[in-house]
């Protein structure tokens, strides 16, 4: 999948959910939860010994079931878990920091790279690496007015916050009004609660209302 075509699903989503859980089984329902809710694009979190191993298996289920789906790997740190997991067939990468080798690695392989930047000074380092997609993390400490601030400084590059990010209209339309393209949503959008609960009605349900949320933003 071409960097720019990962790009228009990840903006015609409008947001990219993100999660993670121990449990295989838990990890692959809740896929099937996003997928049925209309989500292209997810992000799998690269936490805990048994991440490798679920997202294996995630992308076997995504090949049986989802085709079409993009398949993700977060919280990437380091160019060999890059390197394993394109093995193990992510189609991108996010990271919660700027990692120049994984930006050279993803550039070289034509894979779509999300680093984390809190700073015009991690910001500039990444575009100039050749990264198009910037992810702000942590959200919820920068906030949409620090993105309005610095915004024009960066008129070819896209902008998603992660962390923070509140499922409501008004959080969702702060951000979106401050000139992002997406948003990440993790545990506000599939909580550990909901996972325990194994309640997966209700991140489909939440999702759709998401999605829908978005899109009628974006319509105005």
């Amino acid at each position: 999948m071409a960097v720019q075509q990962t790009i228009d699903i990840i903006i015609e989503q409008g947001m990219l959910p993100l999660y993670f859980n121990a449990d295989e089984t838990v990890s692959i329902e809740v896929l099937r939860a996003l997928h049925g809710a209309g989500v292209r694009a997810v992000e799998y979190t690269n936490r805990g010994e048994a991440a490798f191993s679920n997202f294996k298996k995630l992308v076997a289920i995504r090949n049986e079931e989802m085709p079409g789906l993009l398949l993700g790997i977060g919280t990437v740190k380091n160019l060999q878990d890059a390197q394993s997991y394109l093995e193990a067939g992510a189609d991108f990468f996010v990271s919660p920091g700027f990692v120049p080798e994984i930006a050279a690695f993803a550039a070289e392989r034509k894979v779509f790279y999300a680093p984390g930047c809190m700073t015009p000074t991690e910001i500039i380092a990444a575009e100039n690496a050749g990264v198009q997609f910037i992810k702000l993390f942590p959200g919820d400490m920068l906030g949409p007015k620090y993105l309005s601030t610095i915004r024009d400084i960066f008129p070819k590059l896209r902008f998603m916050p992660t962390g923070g990010v509140d499922t409501t209209h008004e959080s969702i339309e702060g951000w979106f009004k401050a000139g992002v393209c997406a948003v990440g949503m993790g545990s506000k959008l599939v909580s550990k609660q909901l996972m325990a609960d194994k309640d997966y009605a209700t991140i489909a349900a939440s999702t759709t209302a998401v999605l829908n949320t978005i899109q009628s933003i974006k319509s105005k």
